[in-house]
């Protein structure tokens, strides 16, 4: 099976990048939402979709009985700001990146109270626990232990491959991953971690822990991502 991002996201990347090359300026209206959708090949309500995500971002605003404008923030420019939502595989592929994905571990077990608050679970529900490991050739870029609520995705968890992104994973099975909650802060791995997959040595790692909701609000992921300090730097936009 071959999953894809949701489409309401292509289209809102595909509208970022129309509007730079077009050199769209805050104030400047936007093509109406018949008009995206013959440009982007889809439906008006999936353009609708797109134009949503822009708004909620702040690069667009919409003005009743007139149109969608582009705000100032559209004007600034933030190569992979922290409060954008992406998965890693997408980061590290706009990054230049030709990296490869080891499953370390997966299993069905039950979770730590940590991921049990987050995903609201109750006793007795379990999770599939995913451990990964993104590279580089040699270099190891991105180690990851990602909880997913265990009925979002039916079937032996050893029949699927794990290796791709687990966003369009979760969109293939009627759960795509919207937004998320995240807190970042600059931490050792684990010593056991370090010990067991030979990753000592590489100073603090910028370890982003979130809770990932679907567009009903229903949290279906909690993921804890390090990576690695000295190859990665996250931007804010600030308003």
């Amino acid at each position: 099976m071959t999953a894809t991002r949701p489409m309401s996201t292509q289209v809102r990347d595909r509208l970022v990048e129309l509007f730079r090359s077009r050199g769209l300026a805050p104030g400047d209206q936007l093509p109406s939402e018949a008009e995206i959708a013959e440009l982007c090949g889809v439906g008006r309500s999936t353009a609708r979709e797109g134009l949503k995500l822009l708004e909620q971002e702040g690069m667009v605003v919409a003005e009743r009985g007139r149109g969608r404008f582009m705000s100032p923030l559209g004007a600034l420019k933030v190569e992979r700001p922290i409060t954008r939502f992406e998965s890693i595989s997408t980061m590290l592929e706009a990054l230049g990146y030709q990296a490869r994905t080891v499953v370390l571990s997966v299993a069905e077990q039950t979770p730590t109270d940590t991921v049990r608050e987050a995903l609201g679970l109750a006793d007795g529900d379990t999770v599939i626990r995913l451990e990964r490991l993104r590279s580089d050739g040699d270099d190891p870029l991105v180690y990851s232990v990602a909880s997913i609520v265990r009925h979002a995705i039916p079937g032996p968890v050893r029949h699927l491959d794990w290796s791709g992104s687990l966003s369009d994973l979760l969109a293939a099975h009627g759960h795509p991953p919207v937004s998320s909650a995240a807190r970042l802060s600059a931490v050792e791995l684990p010593e056991d971690v370090q010990r067991r997959y030979s990753l000592g040595g590489f100073g603090p790692w910028l370890l982003i822990s979130e809770t990932v909701i679907t567009p009903a609000g229903r949290p279906v992921l909690h993921a804890e991502d390090y990576h690695r300090g000295d190859a990665f730097a996250f931007n804010v936009l600030r308003r």
